[in-house]
């Protein structure tokens, strides 16, 4: 329970690191915030602090900075002066604080993969889940166990592949231990399973570097996380327009709770470089130009320079609240998936 709740903690910290971007260069260009909220309402603390409420909400799916003007609205009856909303500022001022957020999630993550380059990681290949019924469970295989002569998933599974129908023996950790286990592959698993019945999760190594060659292997891969996130999100949309679409490896916040908690087993490294990939997932998902997100305000933000003048505000208010609900929508099932997968 302890280790849940501090990685909950773990996860809001990426979401008050993504909203304090926004917040900071809000504040830098002298637009009045009235609230940083982590969390979605209702509220359920909160307390006020100058002209800005900080507060904690009951919907742990987000956080939200509210900086006058963003959305629309006349606020020049509030006492709040036109030259401190936002609608009224540069364009070029508006851009920075909408990807703000982003920029700060793209450097955390950064800094945190550097600090995972600096201590250095040893490859591993993990159970990360076993499926009832299978070799692997009949055998007392469990999850997080570490397999010992092996550290890649491919390699691995080719070797059961090859001793399908045979008793092989395979070494693994568990807890500090050296364990062998005896087990034979099926030569015609179910479908959705292997021949042992597991879900295999792969930890790369990374060899101890320097501080500058840390900060250099943080920064290549985190352009490779963007690159794989866009990539993956191409093809999801991809398969999607074609009828073949599917959230089955998609993970939403009670899914990535359950992942966390299996890194936090095999070591404190593990969680680092997890919440590295988030982090930087994170940045790359709020830049993508859908309404709600980030990349979508940018987009509208462009639109106007193009045309010359503002889109309507409603206009931009339905958009960004339709996109919020079909995304809280998309979690909500995307959560039920990872209940039923745990469960």
């Amino acid at each position: 329970m302890l280790t849940t709740l501090i990685i909950i903690a773990f996860l809001s910290l990426l979401i008050l690191v993504h909203e304090l971007g926004h917040f900071l260069l809000a504040k830098k260009f002298g637009l009045f915030v009235g609230e940083f909220g982590l969390g979605l309402p209702p509220r359920a603390w909160g307390k006020k602090i100058g002209e800005t409420v900080y507060s904690i909400n009951w919907l742990p799916f987000g956080g939200y900075v509210k900086i006058a003007g963003e959305d629309g609205e006349d606020e020049v009856d509030k006492g709040i002066p036109k030259e401190r909303m936002f609608g009224n500022i540069a364009p070029w001022k508006r851009f920075l604080i909408l990807i703000g957020g982003v920029g700060m999630n793209f450097l955390f993550g950064w800094m945190l993969l550097s600090i995972v380059f600096m201590i250095g990681a040893e490859a591993g290949l993990f159970i990360s889940q076993v499926q009832e019924g299978g070799p692997a469970s009949v055998a007392g295989l469990q999850a997080n166990d570490r397999l010992v002569d092996f550290t890649r998933s491919d390699d691995f599974v080719a070797f059961t592949k090859g001793h399908a129908g045979e008793a092989v023996a395979v070494r693994i950790e568990r807890a500090g231990e050296e364990l062998t286990v005896q087990m034979t592959p099926r030569k015609d698993p179910p479908a959705g399973q292997g021949p042992l019945g597991v879900v295999l999760g792969e930890s790369l190594g990374r060899e101890q570097q320097g501080v500058w060659g840390a900060v250099k292997g943080g920064f290549v891969e985190s352009i490779a996380i963007v690159e794989g996130t866009f990539k993956g999100i191409a093809g999801l949309v991809g398969s999607a327009l074609v009828g073949r679409g599917s959230l089955e490896n998609v993970a939403g916040p009670i899914g990535i709770v359950k992942v966390t908690i299996d890194a936090s087993e095999a070591g404190f490294i593990y969680v680092l470089s997890l919440m590295a990939l988030i982090s930087v997932n994170l940045a790359a998902f709020n830049i993508l130009p859908f309404p709600a997100l980030d990349g979508g305000r940018v987009l509208f933000l462009v639109i106007e320079k193009l045309k010359g003048s503002p889109l309507p505000k409603k206009f931009e208010q339905y958009a960004n609240g339709i996109g919020l609900l079909l995304l809280l929508g998309l979690i909500m099932v995307v959560s039920v998936k990872d209940i039923l997968r745990i469960f």
